[in-house]
């Protein structure tokens, strides 16, 4: 089968490579799927450069979480799925429902888990959902990662109400994922960029308040301004140590911070004295469960929401993909269709 490769101590993108793999077959308890969409993240840029958590990749990787396709083959054991429907792998294998497991979790497109950028991929039939089946397969493939973190963030941990206020940092894919839910919740929604382009299509999209930084640096000190002073309810923080500061300047009392990324780096982030006085909760948030998935599909499926996509790529020009999102030009989802 056709696939890519981040290849063993890779340190830039030029370490994703075009390969030949074996077509893989199921085991007794999983499904062969046809991928027909996958997307990036930020995180399959620090995999390339060898960022990512434990450093460069040991070995050959097929890189990227999300993806969906057809199940073409399935094994004896799988029960809850059947040939030709449409389905996505979940991030994490193994976590279900519930709390995050106690031991390490194994996600896709790092060692030692292939990823999706392939012809074919296989899957534990218990890690996978089925798609919301008004979506193309461009728009599902945007959902495992991006989405289900935006999802848990402000649903699951962050118990939205209707009235409340939700801040999200920047346009990529969970900001204007975190838009969309916060709207469909009937939330008020401010937005962070450096483009007033973007911020004009997040005021499009239901943003209440746009906020450039470049022009604006002391960015948390407008969100008190556009908020009377009281703060945010919900902030989605994906900056990591270059923002954590402001975002817990700017959230209410009794408020939370969900921190999610790390775009700003991974130092120190200034102390966290500012939620005593507020009463107020950071949470670190990594992607959901399998359970968190199919909540968030049947929202999706009743509101027939429609995932953003900045921009789709052939698989021929999956380097290409990698590099818009490493431009940081995109709004929302980068998605590579085969």
């Amino acid at each position: 089968m056709r696939a890519y490769e981040i290849v063993a101590g890779s340190n830039s993108l030029d370490g994703l490579r075009r390969c030949e793999r074996p077509d893989p077959k199921p085991q007794p308890t999983q499904i062969l799927v046809r991928i027909q969409a996958a997307s990036l993240n930020y995180r399959d840029l620090l995999i390339a450069r060898g960022h990512y958590m434990g450093g460069a990749v040991a070995a050959n990787t097929v890189p990227l979480s999300d993806g969906v396709g057809e199940i073409v083959a399935m094994g004896a054991s799988v029960t809850r799925f059947r040939i030709g429907e449409r389905v996505a792998g979940t991030f994490f294998r193994g976590w279900n429902d519930g709390k995050p497991p106690s031991g390490p979790l194994t996600a896709l497109g790092a060692p030692p888990a292939d990823g999706v950028l392939a012809e074919f991929a296989v899957f534990d039939h218990q890690d996978a959902v089925a798609v919301p089946a008004h979506l193309s397969a461009a728009g599902a493939a945007t959902l495992p990662c991006a989405a289900v973190t935006a999802w848990r963030s402000l649903i699951d941990i962050g118990r939205i109400a209707p009235g409340e206020t939700v801040l999200v940092l920047g346009t990529g894919g969970v900001s204007v994922f975190a838009l969309q839910f916060a709207r469909l919740a009937g939330a008020r929604v401010l937005v962070t960029s450096s483009s007033d382009a973007k911020l004009a299509r997040a005021q499009a999209l239901g943003a209440d308040g746009c906020i450039n930084y470049r022009t604006t640096p002391e960015w948390d000190i407008e969100v008190l301004k556009l908020t009377g002073g009281r703060g945010v309810d919900h902030v989605l923080d994906v900056g990591g140590a270059g923002t954590l500061g402001r975002s817990i300047g700017c959230v209410a009392v009794g408020g939370r911070v969900a921190m999610i990324g790390v775009l700003t780096g991974v130092g120190a982030a200034g102390s966290p004295y500012g939620l005593l006085g507020k009463q107020a909760s950071l949470h670190g948030v990594y992607v959901g469960s399998r359970g968190h998935f199919d909540s968030m599909n049947a929202a999706i499926a009743a509101h027939r929401l429609e995932p953003v996509i900045d921009r789709e790529f052939s698989f021929d020009d999956a380097p290409a993909a990698y590099r818009h999102l490493e431009s940081g030009a995109h709004f929302g989802k980068v998605v590579i269709c085969l």
